[in-house]
């Protein structure tokens, strides 16, 4: 990418969730844009390291950091490392997540907690450090999901309940933050192709049904508005929960 194409040239970004699918698509994006970019991950090692590699020998810079988001000191932890190895920080992505799809009334306290620790809890410890560090005019973008609208499938209730918080609480953000000239976001993609939900896997069948455009999206296509939201044309959007869906809710 040309050099004056890069408009995110000077800027760090943290991605959690980011060595594999659609995170991994959006660690790739913004270091095409020129952004420094820390990913972490709990188990994909090896994926996250090809991931830092591969952004180096383009020319980029990317680090990867060990951490279970659901343990909030090692979270907060891990974003002072990124901030100590790359001087500043300007953009959080939450995106690490985990789904539980099942019957609530065989659904025990440990798979509540552990569900909304890593999809809310760590939505709100990593913000909250991170705006320790980011700096006027930064960018906090969660990846929500369209199932905090619509959940055509039984056994999602759980799922939904954390994604619906992602929303309300991006909204709440956005006020108290507003006065730094800092923005938040909430992307919501609808199915997208990843090795967790591939376009052939056992969910396809009755997602694809659903999708006014006939077919699972991209990582590429939910990186790419994210990209936008982190640049300097989207500063008058904040509060704002973007569907990424194929017309799933439409």
């Amino acid at each position: 990418m040309a050099e004056a194409a890069r408009m995110l040239s000077g800027k760090v970004a943290i991605v959690t969730g980011g060595s594999r699918g659609i995170g991994a698509g959006i660690a790739r994006r913004l270091a095409e844009e020129g952004a420094a970019v820390a990913v972490t991950y709990v188990a994909a090692a090896d994926r996250a390291e090809a991931l830092v590699k591969s952004v180096i020998a383009d020319g980029g810079q990317a680090m990867a950091v060990r951490v279970d988001v659901a343990d909030r000191a090692a979270l907060r932890a891990a974003i002072t490392e990124v901030v100590e190895k790359f001087g500043r920080l300007d953009i959080l992505v939450n995106n690490a997540g985990v789904g539980l799809v099942g019957p609530i009334e065989e659904m025990t306290d440990a798979d509540y907690d552990h569900v909304t620790a890593v999809n809310l809890r760590a939505v709100f410890a990593a913000t909250q450090e991170a705006l320790r560090h980011i700096g006027d005019g930064g960018r906090i973008i969660t990846i929500g999901s369209v199932n905090a609208e619509r959940v055509p499938f039984s056994g999602g209730s759980l799922y939904a309940l954390t994604k619906a918080g992602v929303a309300g609480f991006t909204r709440g953000l956005a006020r108290d933050v507003a006065a730094r000239g800092i923005t938040v976001n909430n992307v919501q993609p609808g199915p997208v192709d990843t090795d967790m939900n591939p376009a052939d896997g056992p969910w396809a069948a009755s997602a694809l049904p659903h999708l006014a455009v006939g077919r699972y999206g991209t990582a590429g296509e939910v990186a790419g508005l994210v990209a936008y939201l982190t640049g300097p044309e989207a500063g008058y959007i904040t509060g704002a929960t973007i569907n990424v869906d194929g017309g799933y809710t439409a």
